[in-house]
């Protein structure tokens, strides 16, 4: 009982998967640490992982020894590769051009170019590209506007409920939760988010799936 209930721990360490529109990622500075890539600089954040949505444009598989593919992603604010090595292949191999995606990965950069090393590639409805955009333009409204503790522990205690109705259905993905408290800004909920696993009150048992601890 009690290892099961330490397995969630190790997810408070991953690095935060923030969600941004490429433009955004394209515009920031990587930051490389003898001459390997540490982290993209943006603005006061130290990105390695990403949410992105998009849509897949293009896709290109490599003939001969080397098992790759690339993928170009493109969410209509800019266009960033995907690209997956070896024994990853079969994972993605039925991701197709034309198709709406969530992907979360992992940053990289190798001969000036950056890139994405996908963890998860999850088909979406092509209406998440829009919420995508209104949580971005929300996140930079919500930046400047300082919201008072008060309303803060008013969105955590609804944060709270809101994860604990859905423990029956196998928790609830982030997306849900901000199209659900649509008078919440995307950028509040995801730190809430942040907040409640870091306490140990919830767990992430895979990326973008909160579930209540207790």
């Amino acid at each position: 009982m009690w290892g099961e209930l330490k397995m969630p721990e190790q997810k408070f360490k991953r690095n935060v998967a923030y969600k941004l529109r490429i433009g955004n990622v394209l515009l920031g500075k990587p930051i490389l640490d003898n001459g390997r890539f540490a982290f993209l600089e943006l603005g006061n954040k130290r990105i390695i992982r990403l949410n992105i949505i998009g849509n897949i444009v293009d896709r290109y598989d490599s003939q001969g020894d080397t098992n790759y593919i690339s993928l170009t992603l493109d969410d209509g604010s800019g266009q960033i590769k995907l690209k997956v090595f070896g024994d990853f292949v079969e994972k993605f191999k039925d991701i197709h051009q034309g198709t709406t995606v969530v992907v979360i990965g992992v940053l990289r950069h190798w001969n000036d170019e950056l890139y994405i090393s996908p963890e998860i590639i999850r088909e979406a409805d092509l209406k998440y590209l829009l919420l995508r955009k209104l949580e971005t333009e929300s996140q930079r409204a919500s930046e400047s506007k300082p919201i008072e503790k008060g309303q803060v522990n008013a969105i955590k205690d609804e944060l709270i409920e809101l994860i604990k109705s859905e423990e029956e259905n196998g928790g609830v993905e982030v997306d849900k939760i901000i199209m659900k408290l649509q008078s919440v800004s995307p950028e509040i909920i995801n730190q809430e988010i942040q907040k409640l696993l870091e306490e140990g009150i919830a767990f992430e048992p895979r990326p973008g799936n909160i579930r209540w601890l207790g």
